[in-house]
C-alpha cells in the first residue's frame, strides 16, 4: 500500500468549504440535498486498532474493524452505523486464531511486506474453511457487513495465464459460499479487479488504496503515487462504475501529523466522485471523510459537520 505525498495547488480554506459542499451535494444527498439527488452514498471508515473510538467512529455510516479489536457489534444497536469486520481472503497472519489449522500446502508462500502467508485459492477445502472458521463466528458474534481485503495477493503465487484463471475460479467460490450461506451480509471488495465480472452482484462497494498518497510498508513510510499508477487505478475503477453502479472507496494514507495533506487529498477524492477516506498507514487513527472539508459556517449553510 504505497503513499504518495499530495502536490495540489494551495487553497483558501473558503474555495475549499465551497467545493466541498457542491460536491458532497451529490456525494451525500441525504444529508446535503439537491433538486435531482440520486440515491445517497454512505460516510466509510476502517480503523484496524485494537480498542476503537467508538463515538469518534459513529460518525460514520459505515465503520471498517479488525476482527480482533475489543469490540462486540452487538452492544452498538442504537444509531445508524453499521459495524463490518475486515477479513483477508487471500492471506493470513500468524496471530489469527485460525493460522495453525490452515494445512501448510495452502499457504505455498509469503508476502514478506505484511509478514503473512499466501493462500492458494485453488485448495478444495480453502472456501468451506474460510466460511466455516473466518466468516461464521464474526456472524455469529454480530457482524453484518465484511471486508474482503488481499483479494488480488494469487498474483504473487500464480505465475501463467492458466494458474491465474484457476487461482481467480477458486476466489469466487469463495465469495459465492459466502453469499450463499449469509446471504444478507454487505460485502465489500478491496480491489478484487479480475473477480467483479463473474461477481459483481454480491458486491455492495469496492474500495481501492493510494490514489494519491500511499503507504509503502517495507519502507515504513509515505510516498506519493505516481501519475501512472492512478491512470491505471482510475481506469479500472472508472469502468466498475461505469458498467456495474458499485459506489467507490478511495483509501489513501497521509501522516497523522499532516492536516494539509490530509483535507487536500479528501478533496480530490471527491471530485472525482469516490467516496474518500484518508488515514494513517496502520489505519490506526480516525481518518477523514468527505464532511471534514467543510468549515462549519451558520451564515452561509446550516449543514453541521
Amino acid at each position: 500500500m504505497p503513499l504518495y505525498r499530495s502536490t495540489a495547488t494551495s487553497r483558501g480554506i473558503g474555495h475549499i468549504a465551497n467545493v466541498a459542499m457542491a460536491l458532497l451535494a451529490v456525494l451525500f444527498p441525504a444529508k446535503f440535498a439537491t433538486a435531482d439527488a440520486s440515491a445517497p452514498l454512505p460516510s466509510v471508515a476502517l480503523y484496524y486498532g485494537v480498542t476503537p473510538p467508538i463515538d469518534d467512529l459513529s460518525r460514520f455510516d459505515i465503520v471498517v474493524l479488525d476482527p480482533d479489536a475489543q469490540f462486540d457489534p452487538r452492544t452498538q444497536s442504537v444509531g445508524h452505523t453499521k459495524w463490518y469486520a475486515y477479513v483477508s481472503v487471500g492471506e493470513v497472519h500468524p496471530n489469527r486464531s485460525y493460522y495453525k489449522a490452515i494445512p501448510k500446502s495452502w499457504r505455498p508462500s509469503q508476502n514478506k511486506a505484511w509478514a503473512s502467508d499466501v493462500i492458494d485459492q485453488t485448495a478444495p477445502g480453502w472456501p468451506a474453511f474460510f466460511v466455516d472458521k473466518v466468516v461464521t463466528p464474526l456472524w455469529k458474534k454480530g457482524y453484518r457487513g465484511f471486508f474482503l481485503d488481499t483479494l488480488d495477493s494469487f498474483q504473487l503465487i500464480a505465475t501463467t495465464d492458466a494458474e491465474r484463471a484457476a487461482q481467480k475460479d477458486g476466489l469466487e467460490r469463495v465469495v459465492r459460499l459466502m453469499a450463499r450461506r449469509y446471504p444478507q451480509a454487505k460485502l465489500i471488495f478491496n480491489r478484487g479487479f479480475e473477480i467483479l465480472p463473474d461477481v459483481h452482484s454480491l458486491v455492495q462497494m469496492v474500495a481501492f488504496e493510494s490514489l494519491y498518497q500511499g503507504w509503502n510498508a517495507s519502507e515504513k513510510r509515505y510516498v506519493a503515487v505516481p501519475q501512472n499508477d492512478r491512470d491505471w487505478l482510475l481506469g479500472q475503477v472508472n469502468k466498475i462504475r461505469e458498467q456495474y453502479k458499485i459506489p467507490i472507496i478511495a483509501i489513501d494514507y497521509c501522516s497523522i501529523d499532516n492536516a494539509n495533506c490530509r483535507k487536500e487529498t479528501v478533496i480530490k477524492i471527491v471530485q472525482l466522485g469516490f467516496i474518500p477516506y484518508v488515514t494513517d498507514g496502520g489505519l490506526t487513527s480516525v481518518g477523514l471523510g468527505a464532511e471534514s472539508v467543510i468549515e462549519p459556517n451558520p451564515a452561509v449553510s446550516p449543514i453541521r459537520q
